[in-house]
């Protein structure tokens, strides 16, 4: 807090990644923010993590061995422990699915960006035989080879636009159309994937706000969030968590709402190979995710996703 003209101001510092898409997600967010509590001051700090700063070591979807830790997000979450920052904002999809102690998720802004993965290049059906598409992660990969056998799929790392880049040396690259839309670059999309038949990674297309427990940052932040976009990703990640899975993992889900009342999840898992592919939906009251997580998830384990996700992991 400090005082200026008699006016008492809050400084709430916000950190992130430095990418073009971090800073275009805080913007979003410190808009709102702006709007909602005046008399607050949000201050920007860039926070490089292991993902941005080695572009070489191979990583799982930028997600290291150590369980429970991301490349993408551990050293905000470090930053934010510390007291560095007050805020993080983070791609929910990034997180692992239990925050750092002493910090907590608050509700989920809405409304969600696009959920659906976007095809760069070429459409799936126009891909000719043995034609070469990048993607960096796990799901994707198996999901691509699901659906088309005879691509050679092609790792790429990197931020959006060197994503992108990726597109004048192969035939198409696979990325989230949440990204795309943030940054302006829809018109770069040439198909959006069905998320019935292409489920996206969980928490997809959604931001997550993270705070320490108890903090001003947090009391001040506290109103902010969308209730129904909140209850499609604890959902998502409710089921990730029972199936004890990782960002690196082949699981793909899709949360919509037939009703303002009623969820419905889908979910797939996938052998890296893309031989073999499970499914299972149900639907629920809006109120009751985490019960509508448990039911999708025990199915997919009736049907052998532990041993799947085994594979896809070891």
């Amino acid at each position: 807090m400090r005082e200026s003209s008699g006016v008492v101001e809050s400084v709430v510092t916000v950190g992130s990644r430095g990418s073009a898409l971090a800073r275009a997600q805080v913007r979003e967010m410190v808009e709102r923010w702006e709007r909602e509590v005046p008399g607050t001051r949000f201050v920007r700090r860039v926070i490089t993590e292991a993902g941005d700063a080695d572009r070489s070591t191979p990583t799982v979807a930028g997600v290291t061995r150590r369980a429970g830790a991301s490349a993408f997000s551990s050293r905000q979450e470090a930053a934010l422990v510390r007291g560095e920052v007050d805020v993080v904002v983070h791609c929910l999809k990034d997180l692992p699915n239990a925050p750092a102690p002493g910090t907590v998720l608050l509700r989920t802004p809405g409304p969600r960006e696009d959920v659906r993965d976007a095809l760069c290049g070429a459409t799936l059906a126009g891909l000719p035989t043995g034609a070469r598409v990048g993607t960096g992660s796990t799901r994707r990969v198996a999901q691509l080879l699901a659906l088309r056998p005879d691509l050679e799929v092609v790792p790429v790392r990197g931020n959006v636009p060197a994503r992108l880049a990726r597109t004048r040396t192969l035939d198409a690259v696979v990325l989230a159309a949440a990204g795309l839309h943030r940054l302006g670059l829809a018109d770069e999309i040439t198909e959006y994937l069905d998320p019935e038949v292409y489920p996206p990674a969980p928490g997809q297309g959604a931001l997550a706000i993270q705070v320490r427990e108890d903090s001003e940052a947090a009391r001040l932040l506290a109103a902010s969030g969308d209730a129904a976009t909140d209850a499609e990703v604890r959902a998502e990640r409710v089921l990730l968590a029972e199936l004890h899975g990782g960002c690196s993992v082949p699981l793909g889900t899709w949360t919509s709402r037939p009703s303002p009342t009623l969820l419905r999840l889908h979910a797939a898992v996938t052998t890296p190979d893309g031989t073999h592919q499970i499914a299972a939906t149900a639907q629920g009251p809006t109120a009751e995710p985490e019960k509508l997580a448990l039911t999708v998830a025990e199915r997919l384990l009736a049907q052998g996703a532990a041993r799947i996700l085994a594979t896809a992991t070891a």
